[in-house]
């Protein structure tokens, strides 16, 4: 699915909740202004009218985002990313090659007022914001890595791989926007708890890139 097809790419749904592969460059919610409207949350209610936002992606960035049927489970899908009980991956490319096969970026988060929308690393103001990471391939000067955000900052990703030196390619805001075609983060997987029938679930996604 491209941004500009409005067919969903549904991935998985029922009576409580339903999961959708987001194309990158939609936004996910609307933004300010008549021309932020059309986006993924919108998209979704023209088919599922009951269907509420519970977490968001950056509109660079694709992959899996799932929806509530209701406002009940709105709340309940919500407390679950709150207590860190939804298990997260993306997919990046990076620019250069990682020493390290795996490690963690355990770096605090705040706002870039001066420069917002950006977001940068603060060791007085910043909020905790730790990732892992894991090394899948190897390139010549750049990396394919897995990407796990333990806690859930805006741009938390992009902000910590700029900061290991290893931006995300194809990142406007915190690297070279030239470096590839798109923003190169996908989230490929969720897994949690349906708190409706208590059934392990997980999806996967694979990365368009």
């Amino acid at each position: 699915m491209t941004a500009s097809s409005n067919a969903l790419d549904l991935i998985y749904h029922d009576d409580a909740l339903l999961l959708v592969n987001k194309p990158a460059g939609l936004l996910a919610v609307p933004g300010r202004g008549a021309d932020k409207q059309d986006c993924l949350a919108s998209r979704v209610q023209q088919q599922f009218p009951d269907a509420l936002v519970v977490h968001r992606l950056d509109m660079s960035t694709s992959g899996l985002l799932l929806f509530a049927r209701g406002s009940e489970m709105q709340r309940r899908l919500s407390q679950l990313f709150q207590e860190r009980a939804v298990e997260k991956r993306y997919v990046a490319v990076v620019a250069g090659r990682l020493a390290n096969a795996a490690g963690e970026v355990n770096l605090p988060i705040a706002a870039d007022w001066a420069q917002r929308p950006l977001r940068k690393i603060d060791t007085e103001l910043g909020q905790p914001s730790l990732t892992r990471y894991r090394v899948l391939a190897q390139g010549a000067d750049e990396c394919r890595v897995e990407l796990e955000p333990v806690t859930g900052r805006t741009h938390q990703l992009r902000v910590h791989m700029a900061a290991l030196g290893h931006p995300i390619l194809g990142d406007a805001l915190y690297g070279d926007e030239a470096s590839a075609p798109r923003l190169l983060l996908h989230a490929s997987m969720l897994g949690f708890t349906h708190p409706g029938s208590a059934v392990a679930l997980q999806f996967l996604s694979p990365p368009p890139f």
